[in-house]
């Protein structure tokens, strides 16, 4: 069972306050005050009038956490658990993560509490566009930009393109993630998975570790575990146990990645990892998705939800390198265990960063009227990504601290260094 999100938040305090500490402001009350509250919390109510004539009141959030370096940048979520609380956490790591990569961005998170298997897309058009009729004043290219999330992808940015335009005119820049003939980027949909791998691939270079024949678990195996799958396959990993909601699969030898995409997500012949299992070589199939959490592997890569590794499970955690591919996917507790028994972890606002960066990319070539070419996209992904590693293993090793706490560090320098400059 994942850790609550009160302990989710009390991680990220944790880990903001260690960085106030190395920055030598631990004492000043007024910034950590500003750092730790977002600028703004946004809830609206969004009357539907469903297909059978009944009324009903979605609740729709944005947390707008900080914009001292650039417009709000976040992802649009449409799950139950959405809330301002969770809202909250996520937008605070959009801030950080963005500092990281020395993007002009502030961090920004929202969503719809719903379920979208519930609605037929017409209702969730509606749905979309009635939230934008009520955040329009408060999103927006210079403001806050929206992006997919958990159960929202190319036709929902779409339709906030959409709804957002009426209003103000032609504006792709209103939201990243589009379908490209609508704006978007080529290799959006890859970013986040591709730069976890890559990320990992320099990881493993750093800690001794070969990645050739290296074995990997993965738990999520989403858009992002998949893409990670693909590209550490592709380097000469052993993907040897992925999960998804309804179970795990594992073989030692390695899973046919390639195979597993292609059921899924090329074909769509299935819905989950365990269904394949009758078609692609497997030793074992488990109805637990956290399964592959606890294999004896090189290399783990928790992509799905948060707080999934916690005080109550971390001893089970046999893997030499950690990379989050999710976001928070550790708590606080969990994060000093690993650390004591000599557990590297490499954390979320460094490994999952690829998507944002992407984003960046969208929303400049929006800006600008102009279209960028997949080669180059995945060019200037590689060279983002590797400037702000670079800058992680120089402030890790002058502190010698963890990444995280290099991370932490110097993306809260960032932040506070232009809150300063702008006063406040």
């Amino acid at each position: 069972m994942e850790a609550s999100i009160s302990t989710i938040h009390e991680s990220l305090e944790g880990y903001l306050d260690k960085a106030f500490e190395m920055l030598g402001c631990a004492e000043d009350s007024r910034l950590k005050v500003l750092l730790k509250n977002p600028d703004r919390r946004i809830e609206v109510e969004i009357p539907l009038i469903r297909e059978n004539g009944q009324m009903t009141v979605l609740h729709g959030y944005r947390v707008q956490h900080n914009s001292a370096r650039g417009p709000f940048k976040g992802g649009l979520r449409y799950h139950p658990s959405v809330d301002l609380e969770h809202s909250e956490i996520l937008a605070s790591l959009m801030t950080w993560k963005s500092a990281l990569l020395n993007l002009p961005y502030g961090g920004g998170k929202g969503g719809i509490q719903l379920n979208p298997k519930d609605f037929k897309p017409q209702e969730l058009e509606v749905i979309t566009k009635r939230y934008v009729e009520k955040m329009h004043m408060l999103i927006g290219p210079r403001i806050d930009i929206p992006a997919p999330d958990m159960g929202t992808g190319e036709r929902e940015m779409s339709w906030i393109v959409d709804a957002y335009s009426k209003i103000y005119g032609h504006q792709p820049a209103v939201a990243t993630g589009k379908n490209v003939q609508l704006g978007g980027i080529e290799g959006r949909r890859e970013a986040t998975g591709r730069g976890v791998a890559t990320v990992t691939a320099w990881a493993t270079e750093e800690e001794g570790i070969s990645l050739e024949n290296a074995t990997v678990a993965i738990q999520g195996f989403g858009n992002v575990g998949s893409e990670a799958a693909l590209h550490l396959k592709d380097m000469g990993a052993r993907i040897v146990s992925v999960s998804d909601v309804r179970g795990a699969i594992s073989r030692r030898e390695g899973l046919d990645v390639k195979q597993l995409v292609k059921f899924l997500y090329e074909r769509r012949e299935y819905d989950s990892v365990v269904d394949c299992a009758r078609e692609i070589a497997c030793d074992s199939v488990s109805e637990n998705s956290e399964a592959p959490l606890f294999h004896e592997v090189d290399i783990l890569i928790p992509a799905a939800l948060e707080g999934v590794i916690h005080s109550d499970n971390v001893d089970q955690v046999k893997a030499r390198l950690i990379v989050e591919g999710a976001n928070s996917p550790i708590t606080l507790q969990a994060d000093r265990s690993l650390d004591a028994k000599g557990k590297v972890v490499i954390p979320d606002i460094m490994a999952n960063a690829g998507g944002v960066t992407v984003s960046y990319f969208e929303w400049c070539q929006n800006l600008q009227g102009l279209q960028w070419e997949r080669d180059q996209v995945y060019l200037e992904l590689d060279r983002w990504l590797k400037r702000a590693w670079d800058q992680l293993i120089k402030v890790k090793k002058k502190f010698k601290c963890s990444y995280r706490e290099a991370a932490y560090y110097i993306a809260v320098d960032r932040v506070k260094s232009v809150m300063e400059m702008r006063g406040f």
